[in-house]
């Protein structure tokens, strides 16, 4: 099952970090790293060592402290970029430089004002100063998802002939549908003589929302690492997020994927990055939301309470959430109010349930969720009644 293994290489502190409103200071980057590599992720992608003294500072000390899993920084294909990645990451056990060069039409006439041979020139000696100073090298084709796939294809094979140890096929604009995205893998699995000198990596975004699904159809097609981020955060609308992922393998685990990631801490590591970046999950966010384990929905209620798997395909004990939970709103029937009244100590035959619904539901139509504390009152009340 080794060819089943997929790498996670996070990129939290490094995509995810340029959400606007959610810059780190060292400190805070070496904790969170501490806790990625406790996670199991494969790689940890520290910085753009030349982008700031502090973000230079930060790639240091985390690689430091970092023994397990590899350290990357990022550069450009700028040869005082990738000098100054190395001295950054000179501390580290396994470092990483993760160079490249956009490759799409868009990049190298507008971008650039260059042509195709000139880029490919560029991608091949930037691939050769990074390996003069590191084993492991990793090469991305920015805007690969809008690159012609022959043009790519040459691209590839050239950098791994030049080192490259892992080449990164990003969707950078999130525009690929995943067909597409899982084709352009496939292509370069059938077109690259060399491929299996290297691993092929995907970096999809979320700007049509298809982060993840990208992904997931770029493993299918022979991509073996996933760049992605807690809670999905990172430019603009954000990367492809870690939990979603590492969950869809683990649930489809019948097509023989997996990944070193420990799931219990999924939601721990969710509410630490959010804490620590000052950005809120929001409540039906995949597998971290608030609302990942909630029922709110009488049909739903009812389905779960006789059996969890009708509505719940993950256990929430399976990825660190506190558990499942009945919310009560006017939508919700009389199995999940006798299921609420039990928690709180009342055992109620159906006629009592009969009567209490009526009052529940006066009380749901007057407010978004019934909380313990009416329950408690209109428990009291039928107490009253009855006597």
């Amino acid at each position: 099952m080794a060819d089943g293994k997929v790498h996670i290489f996070d990129t939290t502190l490094r995509d995810g970090e340029q959400v606007p409103g959610c810059k780190l200071n060292t400190k805070e980057k070496v904790e969170l790293a501490l806790s990625l590599q406790e996670l199991g992720v494969d790689i940890i992608e520290a910085g753009f060592p030349i982008s700031s003294p502090g973000d230079f500072e930060s790639v240091n000390e985390i690689s430091k402290v970092i023994k397990n899993v590899s350290v990357c920084g990022l550069s450009r294909a700028v040869l005082k970029d990738i000098e100054v990645a190395a001295e950054a990451l000179k501390y580290a056990q396994h470092p990483r430089i993760h160079t490249g060069i956009g490759t799409s039409d868009f990049h190298i006439k507008s971008k650039f004002n260059s042509t195709q041979d000139d880029i490919l020139a560029r991608a091949i000696q930037c691939v050769k100063w990074a390996k003069n100073l590191v084993a492991d090298v990793e090469f991305y084709a920015e805007d690969a998802g809008r690159t012609d796939n022959e043009y790519l294809a040459r691209v590839i094979e050239a950098v791994i002939k030049a080192g490259a140890t892992v080449v990164n096929i990003p969707d950078t604009t999130g525009y690929c549908l995943p067909h597409q995205y899982g084709e352009k893998i496939a292509y370069l699995v059938n077109h690259v003589p060399n491929i299996d000198k290297a691993i092929i990596s995907c970096h999809c975004h979320n700007d049509l929302g298809l982060a993840t699904a990208n992904s997931i159809a770029g493993v299918l097609n022979g991509a073996r690492q996933i760049e992605c981020t807690i809670n999905g955060l990172g430019e603009r609308a954000g990367n492809t997020a870690l939990e979603e992922v590492v969950m869809i393998m683990k649930q489809h685990s019948a097509l023989g994927y997996y990944t070193n990631i420990k799931t219990q801490q999924l939601n721990p590591i969710s509410q630490l990055v959010s804490d620590t970046m000052r950005m809120p999950v929001q409540s039906n966010k995949a597998i971290v939301g608030a609302n990942a384990f909630a029922h709110s929905s009488g049909i739903h209620q009812d389905g779960f309470l006789k059996d969890t798997q009708t509505y719940e395909i993950i256990a929430p004990e399976e990825v660190g959430a506190h558990g499942s939970r009945i919310v009560l709103t006017a939508r919700s029937g009389r199995s999940a109010l006798a299921y609420r009244f039990q928690k709180i100590g009342f055992e109620y035959h159906r006629n009592d349930i009969d009567i209490l619904y009526d009052e529940f539901l006066k009380v749901a139509d007057s407010k978004k969720e019934v909380e313990d504390i009416d329950l408690e009152k209109m428990a009291k009340q039928h107490k009253e009644v009855a006597a």
